[in-house]
């Protein structure tokens, strides 16, 4: 029993000032993490940095910089560590590995939030669909369609691919074409057109309203109406204008042509 003290104490006098070391390193290295990880929210808050990338990414710094703590920790205890470093670089390429596109979605999604090409309520057309952002995520974006459709795209392909924003610049502009007979009087038409932009209150007067001959085509001579209004407004002055431009040319007697059909019967 004795003999087994002896050991005991030595190790105790050995380990003693290894193990009050690392625990000083320890709190040490916590209370200075918590620093780091609130002047880092300090920083990314003024640089208006989206939320959800902020919770990451300080997740990420604080989650590393613990385990490299750990692993002063244990050096400091004189325990080897350099099998332990070997494993976590295996295991961190092989988790690197197996989550390639995650990973590269997970830089898209920072991109998106740090450059803001689009925000949540814009109106986008990307990767072949259009919608209004419903949600960023770190990994995904959501869009709604106009159908009420539930659109995920996966950041990735979406920060390296097209995107249009059609909210950004909170005004848009309406292209219609319309024919009328070659009969018709050039001039009233583009009176009458002009008046249906005009009387309807949601189209801009700033940029202004045009129309014009946009082509002489085998059957009808083509004008090609501009109207800018809001965001909001698009759809209604769309509609609107292409059920107004109706009834106006019927009223005005302006000929909307259509293909005709002839059918020739012969007589044995």
């Amino acid at each position: 029993m004795e003999k087994y003290l002896e050991k005991a104490q030595e190790l105790f006098i050995d380990y003693a000032p290894k193990v009050v070391t690392a625990l000083a390193i320890l709190i040490a290295g916590l209370f200075i993490i918590n620093l780091i990880i609130r002047a880092t929210k300090k920083v990314m808050t003024k640089q208006n940095v989206d939320i959800t990338l902020q919770k990451f990414l300080t997740n990420l710094l604080s989650w590393t910089l613990k385990v490299l703590l750990i692993i002063t920790v244990i050096a400091k205890l004189g325990i080897e560590t350099t099998s332990f470093a070997a494993i976590l670089a295996s295991a961190g390429l092989a988790i690197g590995l197996a989550l390639q596109g995650s990973l590269a979605n997970f830089a898209g999604g920072a991109l998106i939030m740090v450059f803001k090409p689009f925000k949540v309520g814009d109106f986008i057309e990307a990767q072949g669909v259009s919608g209004k952002v419903k949600e960023i995520q770190i990994f995904t974006t959501h869009l709604n369609t106009p159908q009420n459709r539930l659109v995920i795209l996966p950041n990735g392909s979406l920060s390296n691919g097209n995107i249009i924003n059609f909210t950004a610049e909170n005004k848009l502009r309406v292209d219609l074409t319309f024919g009328v007979g070659y009969e018709s009087d050039i001039k009233k038409t583009k009176q009458v057109l002009m008046e249906v932009l005009t009387s309807n209150s949601k189209v801009l007067k700033d940029p202004a309203p045009a129309v014009m001959v946009s082509e002489l085509a085998d059957s009808s001579v083509n004008f090609v109406v501009k109207a800018w209004t809001d965001v909001a407004d698009y759809w209604d002055v769309h509609y609107e204008t292409i059920e107004n431009t109706k009834i106006a040319l019927d009223k005005a007697g302006i000929d909307i042509p259509y293909p005709h059909s002839v059918e020739i019967q012969k007589q044995g």
